[in-house]
C-alpha cells in the first residue's frame, strides 16, 4: 500500500477529512489557517472558504452545507453564501479551549471534544450536539480528544484522548446518545508517534493517523492487535477518512505545524493531502440532521 500525494496544499496543521459522496469531493480544514478546503480529486482542482476563527472539524447536513465545531462552539457554514451562523456553545468551557476532532453519529447528532490551548491536562470535554440544538456534554477530564468513529451498528463508539495513547470504547445508545461501560481494547506505544484521526472500515477495523509516527496503521478492535500500517513521507499525520466513487479509497490529511524548519526541508510533502487504494471499503459518512 502505497501513499500517493494527490493535494501538495502544504497545510499548517489539515484536520478532518470528510468525503462528499454526491460530489465525490473532500473536504477536510486548515485548523491554524482558519480554512474550509474542497478538494475535488478528479479534477485535481480544490477551493476553500477563508473563516475567521480555528476550525476544529466540519460535517455534512442533511440539508446544505456543513455544521462546524469552531474555536467556541457549534456553526452552520453555509456554502453559497460562505457565511457562519452560530447554533450553540458549551457552559463552563474554558476560554482558552478549542474544539478539535468531531463527526456525526447514525442518528445525526454532531460529536465533537476540546482540547486546551494552555497545554492543561484533563481541561477539555467531549459534547454532543443534537439536531435540535442542545449541547450536552458527554465526558470531563479530557486533555486532547481527537479521533472517534462507529461500529455498523452504530451501538459503540470508539474514542482517542490523545496523551492516553489509547482507543477507547463505549456502548453507545443511538437513541439518547449516551455513553456506557468505558473500557480501553488499543493501546499505542508512544515510538510510533500519538494517535490522532481515526476512521473503520466495512470489517469493523479501525485506522488510525499517528502524529509525529509518519504511519497510518489499522487495528482490530476485539484483539487490540495491529494488523497493518502505510508508511508516509511525513511525520504528523493527522486523520482519515474513506472516500472515492467506490469507498475503497484512504485519504490522509498532514500537517506542517510542530517541524521545524529542517524538518521541513526534509518533509516537503508535509501538510499534503495523501490517498490509498485499498480493498477494504469505508462507509459515507453520517450528516447532521438539524
Amino acid at each position: 500500500m502505497k501513499a500517493e500525494l494527490i493535494f501538495d496544499g502544504q497545510l499548517t496543521l489539515g484536520e478532518g477529512p470528510v468525503w462528499n459522496v454526491d460530489q465525490e469531493t473532500l473536504h477536510c480544514v486548515d485548523i491554524m489557517e482558519k480554512r474550509l478546503y474542497t478538494f475535488n480529486p478528479k479534477e485535481g482542482t480544490h477551493n476553500f472558504i477563508q473563516l475567521d476563527d480555528y476550525i476544529g472539524a466540519v460535517a455534512l447536513r442533511e440539508k446544505e452545507g456543513w455544521v462546524a465545531a469552531f474555536k467556541d462552539g457549534f456553526y452552520f457554514i453555509d456554502k453559497q453564501a460562505e457565511t457562519i451562523e452560530k447554533i450553540a456553545a458549551p457552559d463552563n468551557e474554558p476560554a482558552d479551549n478549542r474544539f478539535n476532532d468531531g463527526k456525526c453519529d447514525p442518528a445525526g447528532r454532531f460529536l465533537a471534544g476540546t482540547l486546551s490551548l494552555a497545554n492543561q491536562d484533563q481541561a477539555a470535554s467531549f459534547y454532543s450536539l443534537e439536531p435540535n440544538g442542545m449541547v450536552e456534554r458527554l465526558l470531563e477530564n479530557v486533555t486532547l480528544s481527537n479521533g472517534l468513529a462507529w461500529n455498523a451498528d452504530g451501538n459503540i463508539l470508539y474514542y482517542i484522548d490523545t496523551p492516553t495513547h489509547k482507543v477507547d470504547a463505549f456502548d453507545y445508545d443511538l437513541e439518547t446518545g449516551h455513553l456506557s461501560n468505558r473500557r480501553t481494547v488499543i493501546e499505542i506505544s508512544g515510538e510510533e508517534g500519538s494517535p490522532d484521526g481515526m476512521t473503520i472500515d466495512s470489517d469493523g477495523k479501525l485506522w488510525i493517523a499517528h502524529f509525529g509516527g509518519w504511519q497510518v496503521t489499522r487495528w482490530d478492535p476485539d484483539t487490540g492487535k495491529k494488523l497493518d500500517s502505510i508508511e508516509l513521507p511525513v511525520a504528523n499525520v493527522t486523520c482519515c477518512t474513506f472516500g472515492g466513487p467506490e469507498m475503497d479509497e484512504l485519504y490522509i490529511t498532514t500537517a506542517r505545524d510542530g517541524l521545524s524548519e529542517d524538518d521541513l526541508a526534509d518533509q516537503p510533502s508535509a501538510g499534503g493531502i495523501f490517498r490509498v487504494k485499498l480493498d477494504v471499503k469505508g462507509f459515507p459518512p453520517n450528516r447532521y440532521k438539524g
